[in-house]
């Protein structure tokens, strides 16, 4: 039989006259100096946690239903997640995050339309940034405790939710910003200037690429540009061909769901605002 989940995390077991186990405080600290506390029902089933084998507690992480009275709250699974930080057990870790991961992309905008065959970028767009800023601050407690981890213990549905509008707000932003662009589904034709812009520039010359503060710009103007420009310069900096004869192939035509004539302009647009932006940083 499999050890309970205390012993394999270093937590001391209730002692022969019954001392209740003792579950760590968080480190956050209110703006009054006191240190946030997890919801009294959350530490009750730590406890009961920490009596079972691995095994079983992963059985019962799995269970999707809220409702079922075996569930495990998410701000329990995110506190078994942290105390293994020093355990070096990645299987281990491995299965909790593949739980903790599918809840926090069920709480966020599906990038998929309903007819299964359409897809957001918007959403897209918010999805992985606010997922992607959840695995950030993971990453980082593993290496040492972070305190903006605590919020997904205390609440984890709200924090989740923070994560959400941040990323909505920053997208939202981005598409006011190149609605203009992006709204013309045929692609029109670029003006003379952009494709004076664009012109043969080829922003990943592998000559331009030896040079470290050549690429620390050329992501930076990248990240400057509007979700779905960022999302075709990334597929050709990868090797995606726009479009292909081969219905098998991947192409960045069907990832982004738009005609070949978009895709272009799109692309040339994009070339010519980071041709642009590395003239005013001095790198080309």
């Amino acid at each position: 039989m499999m050890e309970p989940v205390f012993h394999s995390i270093n937590k001391r077991a209730p002692d022969e006259q019954g001392e209740p186990l003792s579950i760590p405080p968080l480190k956050k600290k209110t703006l009054a100096g006191d240190l946030y506390t997890r919801d009294a029902g959350i530490e009750s089933m730590l406890i009961e946690l920490y009596a079972l084998p691995r095994t079983s507690l992963v059985e019962r992480a799995q269970i999707s239903r809220a409702s079922d009275p075996l569930y495990v709250p998410s701000e329990c699974i995110v506190h078994l997640i942290r105390t293994g930080r020093d355990e070096l057990d990645e299987v281990w870790f491995g299965l909790l995050f593949k739980v903790l991961s599918k809840r926090i992309l069920n709480a966020l905008p599906r990038a998929t339309m309903r007819d299964g065959k359409d897809t957001s970028l918007t959403k897209e767009s918010i999805r992985d940034e606010a997922f992607g800023r959840f695995v950030e601050i993971l990453s980082s407690d593993r290496q040492g405790y972070d305190e903006r981890l605590d919020f997904f213990e205390i609440k984890f549905n709200g924090a989740v939710e923070k994560l959400r509008l941040t990323a909505q707000k920053r997208a939202w932003l981005s598409e006011k910003r190149y609605a203009p662009l992006e709204s013309d589904e045929d692609g029109a034709d670029l003006s003379p200037e952009v494709e004076q812009a664009a012109g043969a520039f080829d922003p990943f010359d592998v000559s331009n690429l030896q040079s470290h503060s050549y690429r620390l710009c050329l992501d930076a103007a990248i990240n400057q540009l509007s979700p779905l420009q960022r999302r075709i310069i990334h597929m050709l900096r990868q090797g995606f061909q726009i479009d292909s004869n081969d219905a098998d192939t991947m192409t960045i035509v069907k990832a982004v769901n738009r005609s070949e004539k978009t895709v272009r302009t799109h692309r040339d647009l994009a070339f010519a605002v980071i041709r642009d932006s590395m003239k005013e940083g001095g790198t080309l």
